[in-house]
């Protein structure tokens, strides 16, 4: 696998007052400072029209377009994509979420 330069998170966010989604939000901006030229990141506020149709675009890649429009599933809230795929569901523990940078860059963990 070749080593990226950049890659995007993005967390699924519902509101303020949902602590799992500020809690993940809050973890991801913990760490950004230690990668400031390798990781771009995007709170997907679902109160938003951009937000919600991105939210559904996810959605779409984890379940097609039968499964959320026909099955009404949809992406966990809240989740952490990184480059598009699901890698965390719940808030991950520092320790994971540098792992999956780290593996998503092709970095070798320091850890």
């Amino acid at each position: 696998m070749d080593a990226l330069k950049e890659i995007k998170i993005e967390v699924m966010y519902k509101a303020d007052s949902c602590l799992p989604c500020f809690y993940m939000d809050e973890a991801v901006k913990e760490i950004l400072p230690f990668y400031p030229d390798n990781v771009a990141y995007h709170r997907v506020d679902m109160k938003t029209m951009p937000g919600k149709k991105r939210f559904l675009d996810l959605s779409v890649s984890l379940f097609g377009e039968e499964g959320v429009y026909k099955q009404k599933r949809i992406a966990p809230i809240p989740s952490l994509f990184i480059n598009d795929e699901l890698f965390f569901d719940a808030i991950p523990p520092r320790h994971e979420l540098e792992a999956a940078i780290h593996e998503m860059l092709g970095m070798k963990n320091v850890c």
